[in-house]
């Protein structure tokens, strides 16, 4: 590959995406609290999604809606628009002949066409959906997240998709709740074939013209990065709304009406939007099995070589191991690029050197810079309520879409980052202190992360990211230690030696790290890693002392959430023995001094 050069690649053209024009109003009030909005006004959408959906099923026919490939590889298998509209009238049916009124329906199944079939079915059936990630069956134990989860939501139907999820739910109290699977186990769950095979009668188009804006459609699971999930309640208006503002920003060039190819999980905020909001604008969801893990990410290397899309969403992880595989495949660079209008990340920052490379590889091939942007939301806000709707080569986190309000707290040098809009949630179901806690005097959730301008005197160039309140934390000597920044640097500066990194801990009078090594690495590597970690450091972020786990993080101790990613009270609060040698005062043989701590 002819590599173009970072200097090049920036002068390069970026290749039309039309995106909404940026028209910002910025109010600064004299406490030093900013408010931005966009002056563009919010277009006009239909809450009624499974009615929506109805309209597109009906004009659609025939075309494919979604197509994945079968267990264990193969071609593609296509669903129509029409059979997936008749699947989900029969099992409609049946949940409005069998679920009683007014619960749940609980779903834990892998992206794909049964996924969809039974969310829109409980919707039209005026059931509120609860997806769950399928990792909380296969955590084994006790399973204590599963657990949790069934008795918040108090589910009357339960589709358990996979002999593993229907083993998980037998081994727990479900009440009184029904099971589905896509197998039939006699006497313990019905097949899913006998729910969408039921004929449906004009009940099913009844129920679904009574659906109400108002009306829950959802609970959806925060990520438990710092403790049990809590359960999101999400209204049909959240959810239409969250789609108008995305479709009216970048829309155009996203093109959700045409093919998506994405490994998202549907029971994360992202990638039920991208499910949701394409099927809806009549487009073909391409479901790719692979994502961006060792071993894994092989299967998303494979799609990108043979689908082409105009529009490619991943989290920063992905986008690394996307960039290393492009700058070695030229088929895959070919495919990927030849359509390309618009990239997209979200779930945490994307580091400019990442940047620059995809950069280099899209100018190599096309001539043209790619516009890569972002979309910064959470659970709370459905999905992107900011996006970079705007020519920047700066990673950060955009502006807010019509009909979002950004409030900017004043946070030492950075601010507080709120929202207020039709697309964020009323609050946490059955847990009123949570719900109060999560939202300010003005209805402005709360979102718990920390900004500033790319530019103060430039409010239009957008927001950056810089850091989370709840992984911040003071030392004994009252200096800070900005947590998120620091472990985001030293994971990246120590990526060759270990997993992942817990800084430990407040109102100790200095900074020490537990971590993971990965296979064949020494305690001698990591101390001379962080020893030059620490000459780039200052104060309070320099590590003093260092301890390798020797047994890994346990999902069920709640260490690690359903993202993967690690809880660090959880990790600190269930080893308080290995933090005990990490600030005793003569500290054992398997405590490593660094030098340069001091």
């Amino acid at each position: 590959m002819a590599v173009a050069t970072a200097a090049s690649a920036v002068r390069a053209p970026i290749r039309e995406a039309r995106l909404l024009p940026v028209d910002l109003d910025v109010e600064r009030r004299a406490d030093g609290v900013i408010v931005m909005r966009s002056r563009i006004p919010l277009r006009a959408y239909d809450a009624n999604l499974p009615a929506v959906f109805a309209r597109t099923a009906a004009s659609k026919g025939d075309k494919p809606a979604m197509a994945k490939r079968p267990r264990g590889g193969g071609d593609w298998v296509f669903t129509s628009y029409a059979d997936m509209k008749r699947r989900m009238d029969g099992a409609a049916q049946w949940l409005l002949n069998n679920a009683p009124k007014g619960r749940s329906l609980l779903i834990l199944a892998d992206n794909g066409p049964n996924f969809t079939v039974m969310t829109f079915a409980g919707w039209s059936a005026g059931m509120p959906v609860c997806p769950v990630s399928t990792t909380y069956a296969a955590l084994g134990g006790d399973y204590g997240r599963l657990k949790h989860v069934v008795a918040k939501a108090k589910p009357a139907v339960i589709f358990a998709e996979s002999e593993r999820a229907l083993a998980a739910f037998r081994e727990i109290d479900i009440g009184d709740a029904l099971l589905v699977t896509e197998a039939p186990v006699t006497g313990v769950a019905t097949s899913l074939e006998e729910l969408t095979s039921t004929p449906a009668t004009d009940a099913v188009a009844a129920a679904i013209a009574s659906r109400t804006p108002d009306d829950v459609a959802a609970y959806m699971l925060t990520s438990g990065s710092t403790g049990l999930p809590k359960l999101v309640t999400i209204t049909f208006d959240n959810l239409a709304a969250n789609s108008a503002q995305c479709q009216q920003t970048i829309g155009e060039s996203a093109g959700w009406h045409d093919v998506m190819l994405d490994w998202l999980p549907w029971h994360h905020a992202a990638g039920a939007f991208v499910m949701r909001t394409t099927l809806l604008e009549g487009g073909t969801v391409y479901v790719d099995d692979g994502k961006p893990a060792p071993g894994l990410f092989d299967e998303s290397i494979r799609n990108l070589r043979e689908i082409s899309v105009g529009y490619y969403n991943n989290v920063p992880l992905g986008y690394a191991m996307l960039v290393n595989a492009l700058e070695q495949d030229p088929v895959l660079r070919k495919t990927f690029f030849s359509r390309m209008r618009l990239m997209l990340y979200g779930g945490a920052g994307l580091s400019q050197p990442i940047y620059d490379r995809l950069q280099a590889c899209a100018v190599a091939e096309t001539g043209h810079r790619i516009m890569l942007t972002s979309g910064y939301g959470s659970t709370e806000t459905v999905s992107a309520f900011m996006v970079i709707h705007f020519e920047s080569d700066d990673v950060g986190l955009g502006l807010p879409t019509p009909g979002a309000e950004v409030k900017l707290v004043p946070s030492g040098e950075r601010y507080e980052l709120r929202a207020r809009g039709p697309n964020v949630t009323a609050g946490y179901l059955d847990e009123p202190e949570k719900t109060a806690e999560a939202f300010d005097e003005e209805g402005f959730y709360r979102t718990g992360d920390l900004a500033i301008f790319h530019d103060p005197n430039e409010p239009t160039r957008g927001l950056a990211f810089a850091g989370r309140a709840a992984e911040e934390f003071k030392l004994s000597s009252g200096t800070w230690v900005y947590g998120g920044a620091l472990r985001e640097a030293l994971v990246r500066d120590l990526s060759s030696f270990v997993t992942d990194v817990v800084l430990c801990d407040e109102n100790r009078p200095y900074l020490t790290i537990m971590t993971w090594a990965k296979p064949g690495v020494s305690a001698e590597n990591i101390r001379e890693a962080l020893k030059a970690f620490n000459a780039t450091q200052h104060g309070g972020s320099r590590v003093h002392r260092a301890l390798l786990l020797a047994t890994p993080a346990d999902p069920n101790a709640h260490e690690m959430s359903d993202k993967g990613t690690i809880n660090r009270r959880a990790v600190i609060d269930r080893r308080k023995a290995e933090v005990e040698r990490l600030y005793a005062d003569a500290p054992d043989n398997g405590i490593l001094i660094i030098e340069g701590g001091t």
